[in-house]
């Protein structure tokens, strides 16, 4: 499994890049590898709406199964990855990459120390 020492992570298998003010959500490595091949992804969001933290923002079907995303952050969304919308594939080829889910404008900055490393994640997997 890849998980990138420069994301935050969720308990809920959600991954956080921050930059700036910004933040970029996604699911993580694990989490596409045990969902299979996605086939579907639904996030029911306009930019400019607000997500709270823990809250459902969409969700995401397999092969296997429907899995709802929860937000790890809070924030203003500002941008949807529209890609998804025609190319699934992308969470299960590029979970950090063009995988990605959306885009919102963080406005709880002190949440993200609620989230864990990548050693932590790691750690948190093993102990599943």
């Amino acid at each position: 499994m890849n998980h990138p020492a420069d994301l935050k992570y969720s308990k809920t298998d959600e991954w956080v890049r921050v930059q700036g003010d910004q933040a970029t959500i996604g699911i993580t490595d694990y989490a596409q590898d045990q969902l299979g091949d996605v086939v579907y992804v639904e996030i029911p969001l306009t930019p400019g709406q607000q997500l709270s933290r823990d809250q459902k923002f969409g969700d995401i079907e397999s092969v296997k199964a429907t899995s709802e995303l929860v937000a790890p952050v809070s924030g203003e969304v500002l941008q949807l990855n529209e890609q998804l919308k025609e190319h699934p594939e992308l969470v299960n080829e590029q979970p950090y990459g063009d995988g990605w889910m959306l885009v919102v404008k963080l406005t709880n900055p002190a949440e993200l120390d609620d989230l864990m490393t990548a050693e932590q994640y790691i750690a948190y997997l093993e102990g599943r």
